[in-house]
Protein backbone atom coordinates (compact mmCIF):
# COMPACT_ATOMS: atom_id res chain seq x y z
CA UNK A 1 0.00 0.00 0.00
CA UNK A 2 2.89 2.41 1.28
CA UNK A 3 4.91 1.65 -2.15
CA UNK A 4 1.76 2.28 -4.17
CA UNK A 5 1.28 5.33 -2.79
CA UNK A 6 4.93 6.71 -3.36
CA UNK A 7 4.64 5.00 -7.20
CA UNK A 8 1.61 7.35 -7.47
CA UNK A 9 3.20 10.52 -5.93
CA UNK A 10 5.64 9.90 -8.71
CA UNK A 11 3.00 9.48 -11.39
CA UNK A 12 1.18 12.96 -10.20
CA UNK A 13 5.08 14.75 -10.69
CA UNK A 14 5.59 13.29 -14.01
CA UNK A 15 2.26 14.08 -15.31
CA UNK A 16 2.88 17.43 -14.51
CA UNK A 17 5.92 17.94 -16.05
CA UNK A 18 5.25 16.16 -19.09
CA UNK A 19 2.25 18.18 -19.68
CA UNK A 20 3.72 21.35 -18.99
CA UNK A 21 6.68 20.04 -21.68
CA UNK A 22 4.21 19.28 -24.63
CA UNK A 23 1.83 22.25 -23.86
CA UNK A 24 4.87 24.65 -23.86
CA UNK A 25 7.10 23.16 -26.53
CA UNK A 26 4.46 21.96 -29.07
CA UNK A 27 2.71 26.13 -28.43
CA UNK A 28 6.33 27.35 -28.89
CA UNK A 29 7.19 25.37 -31.92
CA UNK A 30 3.51 26.78 -33.69
CA UNK A 31 4.35 30.06 -32.74
CA UNK A 32 7.60 29.39 -34.41
CA UNK A 33 6.41 27.86 -37.44
CA UNK A 34 3.41 30.11 -38.16
CA UNK A 35 6.06 33.20 -37.83
CA UNK A 36 6.40 32.16 -41.72
CA UNK A 37 3.72 30.92 -43.35
CA UNK A 38 5.20 30.72 -46.68
CA UNK A 39 6.73 34.42 -46.92
CA UNK A 40 10.01 35.45 -45.20
CA UNK A 41 9.74 38.97 -44.94
CA UNK A 42 6.86 41.40 -43.76
CA UNK A 43 6.80 45.38 -44.96
CA UNK A 44 4.80 47.41 -43.00
CA UNK A 45 4.95 51.04 -41.14
CA UNK A 46 8.02 52.17 -39.46
CA UNK A 47 7.58 51.44 -35.59
CA UNK A 48 7.41 48.56 -33.52
CA UNK A 49 8.66 45.35 -35.05
CA UNK A 50 6.86 42.79 -33.30
CA UNK A 51 3.76 44.38 -32.93
CA UNK A 52 3.82 44.36 -36.81
CA UNK A 53 4.67 40.78 -36.89
CA UNK A 54 1.65 40.15 -33.93
CA UNK A 55 -0.63 41.86 -36.10
CA UNK A 56 0.10 40.82 -39.28
CA UNK A 57 0.84 37.27 -38.61
CA UNK A 58 -1.61 36.72 -35.41
CA UNK A 59 -3.73 38.80 -35.38
CA UNK A 60 -3.22 40.35 -32.00
CA UNK A 61 -2.10 44.34 -31.50
CA UNK A 62 -3.50 46.87 -33.48
CA UNK A 63 -1.77 48.28 -36.25
CA UNK A 64 0.11 51.37 -36.04
CA UNK A 65 -0.04 53.23 -39.69
CA UNK A 66 -0.50 51.87 -43.18
CA UNK A 67 1.78 52.41 -46.06
CA UNK A 68 1.09 53.83 -49.54
CA UNK A 69 -0.42 51.66 -52.28
CA UNK A 70 2.39 53.19 -54.29
CA UNK A 71 5.31 51.21 -52.21
CA UNK A 72 2.80 47.94 -53.01
CA UNK A 73 2.45 48.36 -56.65
CA UNK A 74 6.58 48.50 -56.83
CA UNK A 75 6.75 45.10 -55.92
CA UNK A 76 4.33 44.05 -58.61
CA UNK A 77 5.59 42.71 -62.05
CA UNK A 78 4.48 45.00 -65.15
CA UNK A 79 1.49 42.57 -66.23
CA UNK A 80 -0.02 43.14 -62.77
CA UNK A 81 -0.04 46.67 -62.59
CA UNK A 82 -2.90 49.10 -64.56
CA UNK A 83 0.16 51.31 -65.84
CA UNK A 84 2.20 48.23 -67.50
CA UNK A 85 4.90 49.37 -65.72
CA UNK A 86 7.80 46.86 -63.87
CA UNK A 87 7.69 47.39 -60.37
CA UNK A 88 10.99 48.83 -58.66
CA UNK A 89 11.42 45.80 -56.50
CA UNK A 90 9.37 43.06 -58.57
CA UNK A 91 12.32 41.21 -59.96
CA UNK A 92 13.44 40.73 -56.13
CA UNK A 93 10.38 39.05 -54.76
CA UNK A 94 8.96 35.95 -55.91
CA UNK A 95 5.25 37.04 -54.77
CA UNK A 96 3.74 39.68 -52.46
CA UNK A 97 0.35 39.68 -50.67
CA UNK A 98 -0.92 42.90 -49.31
CA UNK A 99 -3.06 42.96 -45.89
CA UNK A 100 -5.60 45.27 -45.17
CA UNK A 101 -6.22 45.40 -41.24
CA UNK A 102 -8.45 47.64 -39.18
CA UNK A 103 -12.03 45.93 -39.46
CA UNK A 104 -13.63 42.92 -37.03
CA UNK A 105 -16.04 40.61 -37.68
CA UNK A 106 -17.12 39.68 -33.84
CA UNK A 107 -14.15 39.15 -32.09
CA UNK A 108 -12.57 38.01 -35.13
CA UNK A 109 -10.24 40.08 -37.43
CA UNK A 110 -11.49 41.37 -41.17
CA UNK A 111 -8.76 40.68 -43.30
CA UNK A 112 -8.46 42.76 -47.13
CA UNK A 113 -6.24 40.53 -49.08
CA UNK A 114 -5.88 39.16 -52.54
CA UNK A 115 -6.85 35.52 -53.78
CA UNK A 116 -2.92 34.42 -53.86
CA UNK A 117 -3.57 34.15 -50.32
CA UNK A 118 -5.19 30.78 -50.49
CA UNK A 119 -4.14 30.10 -54.64
CA UNK A 120 -0.13 30.26 -54.39
CA UNK A 121 1.26 29.94 -50.71
CA UNK A 122 2.39 27.22 -49.41
CA UNK A 123 2.05 27.43 -45.31
CA UNK A 124 3.95 24.94 -44.69
CA UNK A 125 7.08 24.42 -46.14
CA UNK A 126 8.39 20.84 -44.87
CA UNK A 127 5.16 18.92 -45.89
CA UNK A 128 3.69 21.41 -49.19
CA UNK A 129 0.80 21.75 -47.28
CA UNK A 130 -1.85 24.60 -49.26
CA UNK A 131 -4.70 25.83 -47.45
CA UNK A 132 -7.69 23.85 -48.68
CA UNK A 133 -11.53 24.07 -47.99
CA UNK A 134 -14.15 22.90 -46.25
CA UNK A 135 -16.60 24.00 -48.32
CA UNK A 136 -17.12 26.51 -51.00
CA UNK A 137 -14.33 28.28 -53.07
CA UNK A 138 -12.11 30.68 -52.58
CA UNK A 139 -12.96 34.89 -53.60
CA UNK A 140 -12.20 36.08 -56.71
CA UNK A 141 -10.77 38.90 -58.22
CA UNK A 142 -14.06 39.94 -59.92
CA UNK A 143 -17.06 38.21 -60.52
CA UNK A 144 -19.89 39.79 -62.14
CA UNK A 145 -22.33 37.97 -59.98
CA UNK A 146 -20.59 38.65 -56.69
CA UNK A 147 -18.60 41.57 -57.42
CA UNK A 148 -15.83 42.76 -55.15
CA UNK A 149 -18.17 41.74 -51.87
CA UNK A 150 -16.71 37.72 -51.54
CA UNK A 151 -15.08 36.34 -47.92
CA UNK A 152 -13.79 33.53 -47.19
CA UNK A 153 -13.83 32.61 -43.17
CA UNK A 154 -11.60 30.62 -41.27
CA UNK A 155 -12.04 27.15 -40.06
CA UNK A 156 -12.61 28.03 -35.86
CA UNK A 157 -14.65 31.40 -37.48
CA UNK A 158 -17.19 29.05 -38.81
CA UNK A 159 -17.02 26.76 -36.24
CA UNK A 160 -17.58 29.58 -33.50
CA UNK A 161 -20.29 31.40 -35.36
CA UNK A 162 -22.38 28.99 -37.08
CA UNK A 163 -21.27 30.92 -40.48
CA UNK A 164 -22.04 28.52 -43.72
CA UNK A 165 -21.35 29.23 -47.60
CA UNK A 166 -24.00 31.38 -48.49
CA UNK A 167 -24.39 33.75 -45.54
CA UNK A 168 -23.47 37.30 -45.05
CA UNK A 169 -21.82 39.06 -42.82
CA UNK A 170 -21.07 42.74 -41.65
CA UNK A 171 -18.08 43.91 -40.51
CA UNK A 172 -17.53 46.43 -37.63
CA UNK A 173 -15.24 49.62 -37.88
CA UNK A 174 -12.10 49.93 -36.45
CA UNK A 175 -12.67 47.70 -33.61
CA UNK A 176 -15.38 44.50 -31.95
CA UNK A 177 -17.67 47.80 -30.67
CA UNK A 178 -16.90 49.58 -33.73
CA UNK A 179 -19.91 50.95 -35.80
CA UNK A 180 -21.33 48.13 -38.73
CA UNK A 181 -20.68 48.73 -42.12
CA UNK A 182 -23.58 48.57 -43.66
CA UNK A 183 -22.46 46.96 -46.69
CA UNK A 184 -22.39 43.06 -46.73
CA UNK A 185 -19.84 40.47 -47.56
CA UNK A 186 -21.43 36.97 -49.51
CA UNK A 187 -19.04 34.27 -47.98
CA UNK A 188 -17.79 31.87 -50.88
CA UNK A 189 -15.48 29.04 -48.88
CA UNK A 190 -14.68 28.30 -45.43
CA UNK A 191 -11.08 26.63 -44.72
CA UNK A 192 -10.27 23.69 -43.46
CA UNK A 193 -8.37 24.12 -39.95
CA UNK A 194 -4.96 24.40 -40.79
CA UNK A 195 -3.81 25.12 -37.29
CA UNK A 196 -2.42 28.36 -38.14
CA UNK A 197 -3.76 31.80 -36.65
CA UNK A 198 -5.40 32.11 -40.14
CA UNK A 199 -8.43 29.72 -38.72
CA UNK A 200 -9.18 32.69 -36.39
CA UNK A 201 -10.06 35.27 -39.46
CA UNK A 202 -12.14 36.31 -41.92
CA UNK A 203 -10.70 37.26 -45.32
CA UNK A 204 -12.79 39.40 -48.03
CA UNK A 205 -11.68 40.74 -51.22
CA UNK A 206 -9.17 43.54 -50.84
CA UNK A 207 -10.99 45.99 -53.55
CA UNK A 208 -14.10 45.24 -51.17
CA UNK A 209 -12.51 45.82 -48.47
CA UNK A 210 -11.57 49.36 -49.90
CA UNK A 211 -15.03 50.36 -50.45
CA UNK A 212 -16.24 50.52 -47.01
CA UNK A 213 -17.11 53.43 -45.75
CA UNK A 214 -15.21 55.07 -44.02
CA UNK A 215 -11.86 53.34 -46.02
CA UNK A 216 -10.86 55.94 -48.63
CA UNK A 217 -8.29 58.14 -48.13
CA UNK A 218 -9.17 61.58 -47.99
CA UNK A 219 -8.07 63.75 -51.26
CA UNK A 220 -5.90 66.34 -50.77
CA UNK A 221 -7.08 69.77 -50.44
CA UNK A 222 -5.06 71.68 -53.49
CA UNK A 223 -3.99 75.15 -52.72
CA UNK A 224 -5.22 78.48 -54.19
CA UNK A 225 -2.81 78.97 -57.01
CA UNK A 226 -3.23 75.36 -57.60
CA UNK A 227 -7.39 75.72 -58.06
CA UNK A 228 -7.03 79.13 -60.14
CA UNK A 229 -4.88 77.35 -62.51
CA UNK A 230 -7.00 74.14 -62.81
CA UNK A 231 -10.07 76.93 -63.28
CA UNK A 232 -7.99 78.55 -66.40
CA UNK A 233 -7.68 75.08 -67.45
CA UNK A 234 -11.25 74.11 -67.30
CA UNK A 235 -11.97 77.39 -68.97
CA UNK A 236 -9.73 76.16 -71.69
CA UNK A 237 -11.03 73.03 -71.53
CA UNK A 238 -14.67 74.30 -72.14
CA UNK A 239 -13.60 76.27 -75.42
CA UNK A 240 -11.84 73.93 -77.09
CA UNK A 241 -12.25 69.98 -77.81
CA UNK A 242 -11.40 67.90 -74.29
CA UNK A 243 -10.24 65.05 -76.10
CA UNK A 244 -7.00 66.34 -77.41
CA UNK A 245 -5.93 68.11 -74.32
CA UNK A 246 -7.70 66.56 -71.56
CA UNK A 247 -4.32 65.05 -68.97
CA UNK A 248 -4.06 62.25 -67.43
CA UNK A 249 -4.46 63.64 -63.79
CA UNK A 250 -7.95 65.57 -64.62
CA UNK A 251 -8.93 62.27 -66.94
CA UNK A 252 -9.15 60.71 -63.26
CA UNK A 253 -10.68 63.52 -61.67
CA UNK A 254 -13.55 63.27 -64.08
CA UNK A 255 -13.54 59.00 -63.65
CA UNK A 256 -13.82 60.02 -59.58
CA UNK A 257 -16.86 62.23 -60.10
CA UNK A 258 -18.24 60.31 -62.89
CA UNK A 259 -18.42 57.28 -60.43
CA UNK A 260 -19.85 59.43 -57.63
CA UNK A 261 -22.39 60.59 -59.57
CA UNK A 262 -23.54 57.08 -60.66
CA UNK A 263 -22.85 55.48 -57.15
CA UNK A 264 -25.52 57.96 -55.86
CA UNK A 265 -27.97 56.95 -58.49
CA UNK A 266 -28.17 53.56 -57.85
CA UNK A 267 -30.76 51.87 -55.99
CA UNK A 268 -29.69 52.17 -51.78
CA UNK A 269 -31.87 48.35 -51.55
CA UNK A 270 -29.64 46.84 -53.57
CA UNK A 271 -26.64 44.39 -52.13
CA UNK A 272 -22.97 46.68 -51.77
CA UNK A 273 -21.80 43.37 -54.82
CA UNK A 274 -24.55 45.52 -57.22
CA UNK A 275 -24.61 49.06 -55.93
CA UNK A 276 -20.63 49.33 -55.71
CA UNK A 277 -19.07 48.13 -58.80
CA UNK A 278 -16.09 50.87 -59.43
CA UNK A 279 -12.96 49.86 -57.38
CA UNK A 280 -11.38 52.96 -55.42
CA UNK A 281 -8.87 54.86 -57.31
CA UNK A 282 -5.12 54.41 -56.31
CA UNK A 283 -4.77 57.52 -55.08
CA UNK A 284 -7.02 56.60 -51.87
CA UNK A 285 -5.54 53.00 -51.30
CA UNK A 286 -3.31 52.10 -48.41
CA UNK A 287 -2.43 48.66 -47.31
CA UNK A 288 -1.12 47.95 -43.58
CA UNK A 289 1.36 45.27 -43.99
CA UNK A 290 2.83 43.38 -47.38
CA UNK A 291 3.43 39.66 -46.84
CA UNK A 292 6.95 39.09 -49.19
CA UNK A 293 8.16 35.60 -50.66
CA UNK A 294 12.48 35.90 -51.79
CA UNK A 295 15.14 33.42 -52.07
CA UNK A 296 16.86 33.52 -49.29
CA UNK A 297 19.85 35.03 -51.16
CA UNK A 298 17.89 38.55 -51.62
CA UNK A 299 16.09 38.70 -48.39
CA UNK A 300 19.25 40.18 -46.34
CA UNK A 301 19.67 42.43 -48.98
CA UNK A 302 16.08 43.46 -49.97
CA UNK A 303 15.18 44.27 -46.05
CA UNK A 304 18.28 46.87 -46.09
CA UNK A 305 17.47 48.62 -49.01
CA UNK A 306 13.53 48.65 -47.70
CA UNK A 307 14.86 50.21 -44.50
CA UNK A 308 17.51 52.24 -45.91
CA UNK A 309 13.93 54.17 -47.08
CA UNK A 310 11.35 56.50 -45.04
CA UNK A 311 8.22 54.88 -46.23
CA UNK A 312 8.51 50.97 -44.43
CA UNK A 313 10.67 48.66 -42.49
CA UNK A 314 10.92 44.83 -43.52
CA UNK A 315 10.86 42.60 -40.54
CA UNK A 316 11.67 38.89 -40.61
CA UNK A 317 8.93 37.24 -38.78
CA UNK A 318 11.25 34.02 -37.11
CA UNK A 319 13.61 36.33 -35.60
CA UNK A 320 11.17 38.69 -33.95
CA UNK A 321 8.83 35.60 -32.88
CA UNK A 322 12.16 33.57 -31.45
CA UNK A 323 13.42 36.90 -29.46
CA UNK A 324 10.08 37.07 -27.78
CA UNK A 325 10.42 33.60 -26.95
CA UNK A 326 13.72 33.84 -25.87
CA UNK A 327 12.93 36.94 -23.27
CA UNK A 328 9.60 36.59 -21.85
CA UNK A 329 8.20 32.76 -22.40
CA UNK A 330 11.51 30.96 -21.82
CA UNK A 331 11.98 32.48 -18.59
CA UNK A 332 8.74 31.33 -17.76
CA UNK A 333 9.53 27.92 -18.96
CA UNK A 334 12.07 27.29 -17.13
CA UNK A 335 10.33 28.05 -14.07
CA UNK A 336 7.11 25.90 -14.50
CA UNK A 337 10.25 23.06 -15.35
CA UNK A 338 11.63 23.88 -12.05
CA UNK A 339 8.67 23.59 -10.49
CA UNK A 340 7.42 20.66 -11.62
CA UNK A 341 11.15 18.84 -11.21
CA UNK A 342 10.70 20.21 -7.39
CA UNK A 343 7.83 18.03 -7.62
CA UNK A 344 9.45 14.72 -9.02
CA UNK A 345 12.35 15.18 -6.44
CA UNK A 346 9.52 15.64 -3.75
CA UNK A 347 7.78 12.49 -4.91
CA UNK A 348 11.45 10.70 -4.81
CA UNK A 349 11.94 11.65 -1.30
CA UNK A 350 8.62 10.22 -0.28
CA UNK A 351 10.49 7.03 -2.36
CA UNK A 352 13.43 7.24 0.08
CA UNK A 353 11.26 7.81 3.47
CA UNK A 354 8.81 5.25 2.42
CA UNK A 355 11.43 2.42 2.03
CA UNK A 356 13.80 3.41 4.52
CA UNK A 357 11.17 3.32 7.02
CA UNK A 358 10.54 -0.25 5.72
CA UNK A 359 13.82 -1.41 6.44
CA UNK A 360 12.97 -2.03 10.56
CA UNK A 361 10.55 -4.13 9.28
CA UNK A 362 12.30 -5.68 7.01
CA UNK A 363 15.43 -6.17 8.41
CA UNK A 364 14.63 -10.04 9.71
CA UNK A 365 13.82 -10.84 5.94
CA UNK A 366 17.23 -9.04 4.43
CA UNK A 367 19.23 -11.36 7.51
CA UNK A 368 17.32 -14.38 6.04
CA UNK A 369 18.40 -13.70 2.65
CA UNK A 370 21.84 -13.09 3.98
CA UNK A 371 22.00 -15.92 5.76
CA UNK A 372 20.94 -18.03 3.24
CA UNK A 373 24.33 -16.56 1.21
CA UNK A 374 23.20 -13.39 -0.36
CA UNK A 375 25.90 -10.78 -0.43
CA UNK A 376 25.89 -7.35 0.88
CA UNK A 377 25.87 -6.55 -2.24
CA UNK A 378 23.13 -8.20 -3.89
CA UNK A 379 20.96 -7.21 -0.74
CA UNK A 380 21.73 -3.43 -1.73
CA UNK A 381 20.88 -3.89 -5.42
CA UNK A 382 17.76 -5.57 -4.70
CA UNK A 383 16.77 -2.31 -2.82
CA UNK A 384 18.19 -0.23 -5.37
CA UNK A 385 15.84 -2.05 -8.01
CA UNK A 386 12.62 -1.29 -5.76
CA UNK A 387 13.59 2.29 -5.73
CA UNK A 388 13.93 2.08 -9.87
CA UNK A 389 11.31 0.21 -10.58
CA UNK A 390 8.95 2.11 -7.61
CA UNK A 391 10.33 5.53 -10.01
CA UNK A 392 10.18 3.83 -13.33
CA UNK A 393 6.59 2.85 -12.96
CA UNK A 394 5.56 6.10 -10.85
CA UNK A 395 6.74 7.78 -14.01
CA UNK A 396 5.54 5.79 -16.51
CA UNK A 397 1.79 6.16 -15.39
CA UNK A 398 2.37 10.12 -14.90
CA UNK A 399 3.63 9.53 -18.66
CA UNK A 400 0.64 7.62 -19.56
CA UNK A 401 -1.76 10.05 -17.60
CA UNK A 402 0.27 13.32 -18.59
CA UNK A 403 -0.67 12.25 -22.52
CA UNK A 404 -4.56 11.19 -21.49
CA UNK A 405 -4.50 14.80 -19.55
CA UNK A 406 -3.44 16.54 -23.01
CA UNK A 407 -5.53 14.49 -25.38
CA UNK A 408 -8.90 15.47 -22.99
CA UNK A 409 -7.65 19.34 -23.21
CA UNK A 410 -6.78 18.99 -27.19
CA UNK A 411 -10.49 20.57 -28.36
CA UNK A 412 -10.23 23.13 -25.54
CA UNK A 413 -6.49 23.97 -26.73
CA UNK A 414 -7.11 24.16 -30.37
CA UNK A 415 -10.09 26.32 -29.96
CA UNK A 416 -8.22 28.77 -27.98
CA UNK A 417 -4.93 28.73 -30.24
CA UNK A 418 -5.50 26.92 -33.17
CA UNK A 419 -2.74 24.40 -32.18
CA UNK A 420 -3.95 21.20 -32.84
CA UNK A 421 -2.28 18.32 -30.30
CA UNK A 422 -2.71 14.70 -30.96
CA UNK A 423 -2.74 12.11 -27.83
CA UNK A 424 0.68 10.81 -28.86
CA UNK A 425 2.33 13.90 -30.03
CA UNK A 426 5.90 14.19 -28.10
CA UNK A 427 7.44 17.12 -26.92
CA UNK A 428 9.34 19.10 -29.87
CA UNK A 429 13.08 17.81 -29.32
CA UNK A 430 16.06 20.43 -28.26
CA UNK A 431 19.25 20.01 -28.81
CA UNK A 432 21.20 18.46 -25.79
CA UNK A 433 24.92 20.00 -26.79
CA UNK A 434 23.13 23.68 -26.69
CA UNK A 435 22.13 22.14 -22.93
CA UNK A 436 25.64 21.59 -22.21
CA UNK A 437 27.08 25.15 -23.56
CA UNK A 438 26.67 27.20 -26.06
CA UNK A 439 29.98 27.28 -27.13
CA UNK A 440 30.80 24.78 -30.08
CA UNK A 441 32.21 21.60 -29.26
CA UNK A 442 34.87 19.26 -31.01
CA UNK A 443 35.78 15.56 -30.80
CA UNK A 444 38.52 14.59 -32.33
CA UNK A 445 38.99 18.34 -34.16
CA UNK A 446 35.53 17.60 -36.02
CA UNK A 447 32.32 20.37 -34.46
CA UNK A 448 29.97 18.28 -33.01
CA UNK A 449 26.50 18.60 -35.14
CA UNK A 450 23.08 18.91 -33.36
CA UNK A 451 21.77 15.94 -30.71
CA UNK A 452 18.02 16.10 -31.06
CA UNK A 453 16.18 14.46 -28.35
CA UNK A 454 12.44 15.26 -27.39
CA UNK A 455 12.83 16.22 -23.90
CA UNK A 456 10.18 13.68 -23.13
CA UNK A 457 12.88 10.74 -23.60
CA UNK A 458 15.16 12.57 -21.18
CA UNK A 459 12.67 12.10 -18.33
CA UNK A 460 13.82 8.66 -18.10
CA UNK A 461 17.27 8.53 -17.50
CA UNK A 462 16.78 11.30 -15.06
CA UNK A 463 13.94 8.94 -13.41
CA UNK A 464 16.63 6.41 -12.52
CA UNK A 465 19.43 8.85 -11.55
CA UNK A 466 16.61 9.88 -8.74
CA UNK A 467 15.35 6.25 -8.07
CA UNK A 468 19.32 5.50 -7.78
CA UNK A 469 20.18 9.08 -5.45
CA UNK A 470 16.81 8.40 -3.01
CA UNK A 471 17.59 4.24 -2.93
CA UNK A 472 21.27 4.70 -2.24
CA UNK A 473 20.60 6.08 1.91
CA UNK A 474 17.92 2.81 2.41
CA UNK A 475 20.64 0.23 0.50
CA UNK A 476 23.31 1.48 2.41
CA UNK A 477 21.22 0.72 5.46
CA UNK A 478 20.66 -2.93 4.48
CA UNK A 479 24.15 -3.63 3.11
CA UNK A 480 25.20 -2.88 6.69
CA UNK A 481 22.29 -5.13 8.41
CA UNK A 482 23.63 -6.89 11.22
CA UNK A 483 23.14 -10.88 10.59
CA UNK A 484 23.24 -11.76 13.93
CA UNK A 485 21.53 -9.13 15.34
CA UNK A 486 18.45 -9.31 12.97
CA UNK A 487 17.85 -12.91 14.19
CA UNK A 488 17.99 -12.86 17.59
CA UNK A 489 16.09 -9.45 17.69
CA UNK A 490 12.59 -9.83 18.76
CA UNK A 491 10.32 -9.44 16.05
Amino acid sequence: MASGLTALSMALGVMLVVAVLLIHGIIAESFRNNASLGYNLILGAKGGRLQLVLNTVFYLSEPVENIPYDFYQEFLPADQRDDGQQGKWADYVDRVIPVCLGDYYKQYRLVGTTPQMFNDYVYDEDTGQQYEFAGGRNFEYWNDEHGFFEAVVGAQVARDTGLQVGDTIAATHGSTEGEEHPDLFHIVGILKSSGTPNDRAVFVNMEGFYLLDGHALPVEEEDTDQQESEAVVAVDLEKSDAADIESDENFETTEMIESDELTKNVDPSLPAAKRKTTPLPIEQREVTALLVKTSPIITRGLSNMVNEGTVAQAVFPVGEITTLFNRIVKPFQQVLLILTAMICVVSGISILVSIYNSMSDRRREIAIMRALGAGRRTVMAVVLLESIILSLGGGLMGWVGGHALIAAAAPRIEAETGVIIGPFDLAPPVNLLALLTDEPIYLGGAKLGEINVSTEWILIPSLMILAVIVGFLPAMAAYRTDVADALTANP
